[in-house]
């Protein structure tokens, strides 16, 4: 196995994203009767969960879309399972202490330390990070028997202009995410369950025999 160590790079784009859904592993926040508190709710209430969903990113002027999909899981605290199905595989998991990115079609593995990986971005909310003190929050008027809510970086080199979080019921339903280059993200979630039991080897990663290891 080959240990590669160029440049670092930019935080890959699909980390960031995964980080966004970091929101499901947030600290706790004031009492709310709007999404803000369906957000607490939630917070409080889900220890482990897991998901469908499909990825829709689109250019600033919506030219050009890219569409993927796969699985999410969470195990609290801060440790999560991305795996991209379509159109190719890719494999990104937070084991608490680092965030392994595996590209299975290049063979190639990528890690970082996680609050290295994650930084001043959404992302950080997967190591932990308050929400109130990351992110202005504001609730949003209700629409397509959604709860919404937006959530802007307090500082401005996170990579992500502001997101938008959905509730349906009591389910994560949907995250938009605009970024700093004026790509927008969508993700939404299907086939979501609560509390499902889960093994922790969900959530830690040993880069395959002869696979490139990238430390940036």
């Amino acid at each position: 196995m080959k240990t590669l160590r160029p440049p670092a790079p930019s935080t890959p784009r699909r980390l960031l994203l995964a980080g966004a859904c970091g929101l499901l592993l947030a600290a706790a926040l004031p009492a709310r009767a709007d999404a803000l508190g369906t957000l607490q709710a939630f917070v409080d209430e889900v220890k482990t969960g897991r998901a469908s969903f499909t990825q829709t990113v689109s250019s600033p002027d919506g030219s050009k879309v890219k569409r993927s999909s796969g699985r999410f899981e969470f195990m609290r605290p801060n440790r999560f399972r991305f795996a991209y199905e379509a159109p190719f595989e890719q494999l990104i998991v937070g084991d608490g202490q680092q965030v392994w990115l595996h590209d299975l079609d290049l063979d190639q593995v990528t890690v970082r330390p996680m609050n290295q990986a994650l930084g001043a971005t959404p992302a950080a909310l997967l190591a932990g990070g308050k929400v109130d003190k990351d992110f202005k929050l504001e609730a949003l008027p209700d629409a397509d028997g959604q709860q919404w809510l937006r959530a802007t970086p307090r500082v401005g080199d996170s990579g992500i202009q502001s997101l938008k979080i959905a509730f349906r019921g009591k389910a994560l339903s949907e995250i938009e995410i605009l970024d700093a280059f004026g790509q927008r993200s969508r993700i939404v979630f299907s086939a979501v369950e609560s509390n499902p039991v889960l093994a922790a080897e969900r959530f830690r990663f040993t880069p395959p025999k002869g696979a490139d290891v990238i430390r940036p």
